[in-house]
């Protein structure tokens, strides 16, 4: 098993309502990602923000009207990846993750990269900059930047629409990260039919929408979507750089979108810690047919797996008292987000996320690992969920990796 560590740099309240200033937030994330460092983990992962989550709560369209603080920091992964890269010996670093619709859009994204992975291999020829990119969580993040229907008929199918746009703009992106010189017209079209939407309902919304915009009566089985992104011929700087030292991840559970993005470059994918073990499985059987062929053979750990880790090895109790104390952490942290998140506390999804999180002492994270996760499978750990106590952070990273991992490899041994 491998360990690597997600860092969300989320500027949210402490347990007293305080909220740490931008300094203070950045001086524990270089303070947990050296530790994380001289620990071994593998990869460093990094909560890409883009947009103040504060302010959009006087937008018209609120998507996290009851969120306190800002959802994450980072706003410039590449800046940050590379201060990262200065600050540190061994850890590789990725962004999880980085919207291609934000901030100037797929060409901007490429370009950006790519000049990032130049700089990296000036410095060190050994480690790597992963990319894990994707629509985006929060819309308000790339409204500013174009992505908001067109006309009515967009507006009817956006749901699946926006889905639509992310497969444009990642051709877009991934072709010229491949180093092509590419214009719109070489870019997919975007032609909905009944197939993209959930129910037959849904579907005459858009096609009701399209008719009276094109003022006909014809009733149409496909509707062409006009590309998002208009461009005559174009190829990024620098077009000599190490794409070796680049690994792509996408952010998307889609199977159509998994397998669309492997047609240009080896794309492997994020796992979230509340999927199912079906959903994994198949995704696992769909990878490992359909992973672009220069990528090599697929293998478990190229779909890294979030978790929270809410462990408790504080000193002076005893290990029944660090359990109880784990859950009451995990409790605390669960409540918050989800209230932040959605203005309720839903019990049902905080136990959800409970039943999935790693949460007690030592041998009780060891035992749900264990029993949770493959021996091949790559953890994604998070342990700066809605804490801002960084010493507390760095040791319950310290008990995970000199503790937990070892007993696990024991455990696993003995299987």
């Amino acid at each position: 098993m491998e360990h690597d560590i997600f860092f969300s740099i989320s500027q949210t309240p402490d347990r007293d309502g305080q909220i740490p200033s931008e300094s203070e937030m950045f001086s524990s994330y270089f303070e947990q990602l050296q530790h994380a460092d001289k620990l071994g983990f593998g990869t460093g992962w990094i909560a890409q923000a883009h947009l103040s989550t504060e302010t959009q709560k006087s937008n018209s369209q609120p998507v996290v009207p009851h969120w306190q603080g800002e959802v994450g920091l980072c706003t410039d992964f590449t800046q940050l990846a590379m201060e990262s890269f200065r600050k540190t010996k061994d850890i590789n670093i990725g962004s999880a993750v980085i919207s291609i619709l934000a901030s100037g859009g797929p060409i901007a994204q490429a370009e950006r990269i790519a000049n990032t992975v130049q700089f990296l291999s000036m410095m060190d020829e050994k480690r790597k900059l992963n990319i894990g990119f994707s629509a985006g969580r929060f819309e308000f993040m790339a409204r500013p930047y174009g992505i908001v229907p067109r006309n009515s008929h967009e507006k009817a199918a956006w749901p699946a629409l926006r889905g639509q746009i992310f497969m444009e703009a990642s051709e877009i992106f991934l072709r010229l990260l491949r180093g092509d010189t590419i214009n719109s017209d070489m870019i997919g079209k975007t032609i909905l039919t009944r197939d993209n939407f959930r129910s037959d309902e849904d579907w005459l919304k858009v096609q009701t929408a399209y008719r009276e915009s094109s003022n006909s009566e014809e009733i149409v089985d496909s509707i062409e979507i006009p590309n998002r992104y208009k461009f005559e011929d174009i190829s990024i700087i620098p077009k000599q750089w190490n794409r070796a030292q680049l690994q792509l991840v996408a952010g998307t559970h889609d199977p159509k979108a998994q397998q669309f993005v492997n047609k240009f470059l080896p794309v492997k994918v994020f796992n979230l810690s509340i999927t199912s073990p079906e959903v994994i499985d198949d995704t696992h059987q769909r990878m490992s047919q359909c992973y672009h062929k220069s990528g090599g053979e697929w293998h478990r750990r190229d779909m890294p797996r979030t978790s929270f880790v809410f462990i408790n090895d504080e000193q002076g109790l005893t290990p029944s008292q660090q359990s109880n104390a784990a859950k009451l952490e995990a409790s605390e942290a669960l409540e918050a987000y989800w209230n932040a998140l959605e203005g309720t506390i839903d019990p049902s999804k905080v136990a959800r996320a409970a039943n999935n999180a790693l949460i007690g002492n030592v041998e009780e994270v060891a035992n749900q690992m264990v029993e949770r996760f493959h021996r091949q499978d790559r953890i994604m750990a998070w342990f700066d969920f809605f804490n801002h106590d960084s010493k507390r952070v760095c040791r319950n990273m310290t008990a995970y990796m000199t503790k937990v991992a070892p007993l696990v490899e024991q455990l696993m041994e003995g299987n």
